[in-house]
């Protein structure tokens, strides 16, 4: 006496095709180019602060102009984090608008008279127009680059 054997499928079970990217993939995305700029942000603002500091360095009382390749440095370091973070051409902005912002706030005389960038400090005037030199690059950069395949950058 035999028994009926349970019914098996002869053919492999296939493998399925990858899901396309759900909304939680892109809400994941989305997130993390957000903290990407927001990384990029606080980047502007902590290395603006130190190269106020670093723009009245004096050795032996003559300045020494040190925050001038700090400042050039930085801000390529933090328009290149930005881009490759955000994805997008226009993310060069995101770490130079709050650093222009220190800039022209740290050369601005306060009711009491205080000031973080005189206009008789080279360091600090050659570390403004590097620093601009530099945001103007990467972005001038961004523009020309052509666009990478299937996005518009």
């Amino acid at each position: 006496m035999t028994l009926p054997a349970a019914p098996m499928s002869v053919v492999p079970p296939q493998a399925s095709a990858p899901s396309p990217p759900g909304r939680s993939r892109r809400l994941l995305d989305l997130a993390l180019r957000v903290a990407g700029g927001v990384v990029a942000v606080v980047g502007a603002v902590a290395t603006g602060l130190l190269e106020l500091i670093l723009s009245t360095l004096r050795l032996s009382g003559t300045l020494v102009g040190v925050s001038v390749p700090v400042v050039v440095l930085a801000n390529v370091a933090l328009s290149w984090f930005a881009h490759a973070a955000v994805g997008r051409r226009w993310a060069v902005v995101l770490p130079a608008t709050p650093w222009f912002v220190l800039m022209g706030a740290a050369a601005v005389r306060t009711s009491e008279g205080d000031l973080l960038l005189a206009g008789d400090n080279w360091a600090g005037l050659a570390m403004i127009v590097a620093g601009a030199m530099t945001f103007a690059v990467m972005g001038f950069r961004q523009v020309l680059a052509p666009p990478p395949a299937g996005r518009d950058g």
